[in-house]
């Protein structure tokens, strides 16, 4: 995946004709679906972002959010933004074929779709795999979200030409405002993914998988159900450190994501990103300032010496 080319036109015939009809951008859900739309089903797959003629350079990047009770409007403000997220990330430079792959996360211990995850795409297919999200709402009232099989997928399930080719990690976002369970129940992921575990896998090894090869961050905003909760800032940033970022308001996900990616890739500095946002006419320059200020810049990794291999019966690397 990851061939075409991002086209504000086609987004905005798109979003003209949504609106004449009276047709929902996430009308999937709005239909009353209730099961992975086979598109974004990660049971048996993996996600792949490779190089082309097209995009010689591909940057990865993952963006998984909680689709559970307050949540759900998350998926909403992305897909508003896109415009401006791929305009920051194209038009300024912030990363070489940039290449965005869209998932959800629920509870695998009472949701219907606990689990959902597009692929990597350069175009307006990418508009494609959010609208097909189910937003469910749901959630265990229990203050945790299976985020840890979002993160077992990126960690077991993704190859990037990015990390095989150049030894560069890609970015993941996590989006979210509960604690993930403590373990990868290997019951959760015969059912949703197919993998045959054996036995449960501690949350901090899945994490140290996933951030080898990832640029991981967790952003928790502000406007959901546990915002402001030391509980849950400091769980994730025991496991993630300053890469755990709180947000002010909900519709800076796309400035904050942007700026953090041309941070990593030493594309600009904090100063020049935020003079961008003002250029735009974005009112998130505020918010952004004080959630990257933790940051700083030069976030990448250097060219990995570890050894990478692939699993030849299913195709993905695995560290």
């Amino acid at each position: 995946m990851g061939s075409g080319i991002w086209s504000t036109d086609v987004y905005d015939a798109a979003d003209r004709y949504r609106r004449s009809t009276g047709r929902s951008a996430f009308s999937y859900s709005d239909s009353g679906a209730r099961t992975v739309h086979p598109a974004l089903d990660p049971r048996d797959a993996s996600r792949e972002s490779r190089d082309s003629d097209e995009h010689p350079q591909s940057t990865p990047i993952a963006v998984l959010f909680d689709v559970t009770g307050s949540m759900r409007r998350v998926p909403r403000a992305l897909q508003t933004k896109l415009p401006q997220l791929l305009g920051l990330l194209q038009r300024q430079g912030y990363a070489s074929d940039p290449q965005i792959m869209f998932g959800a996360i629920g509870d695998a211990t009472c949701d219907r779709v606990p689990l959902q995850v597009g692929q990597f795409e350069s175009d307006n297919r990418m508009d494609d795999d959010l609208g097909r999200i189910v937003l469910e709402g749901g959630g265990g009232g229990q203050m945790s979200e299976s985020y840890e099989l979002a993160l077992y997928f990126m960690a077991r399930h993704t190859v990037t030409d990015n990390w095989e080719k150049r030894g560069r990690r890609g970015y993941l976002f996590i989006i979210g405002d509960e604690l993930a369970y403590p373990q990868v129940k290997a019951r959760e992921v015969a059912g949703l993914i197919g993998d045959d575990l054996g036995e449960d896998v501690p949350l901090r090894q899945v994490v140290d998988e996933v951030t080898r090869r990832w640029d991981t961050y967790y952003l928790l905003p502000a406007g959901s159900h546990y915002a402001g909760n030391a509980t849950v800032l400091d769980f994730w940033r025991d496991l993630l450190g300053q890469n755990a970022v709180v947000l002010d308001d909900l519709d800076a996900v796309c400035e904050t994501i942007a700026l953090t990616i041309g941070l990593g890739e030493q594309a600009i500095d904090l100063d020049e990103g935020l003079r961008h946002l003002d250029h735009t006419g974005s009112n998130a320059t505020g918010t952004v300032s004080k959630a990257l200020a933790r940051l700083g810049r030069g976030r990448r990794a250097e060219v990995s010496t570890l050894p990478a291999f692939r699993d030849t019966t299913g195709g993905v690397t695995r560290l």
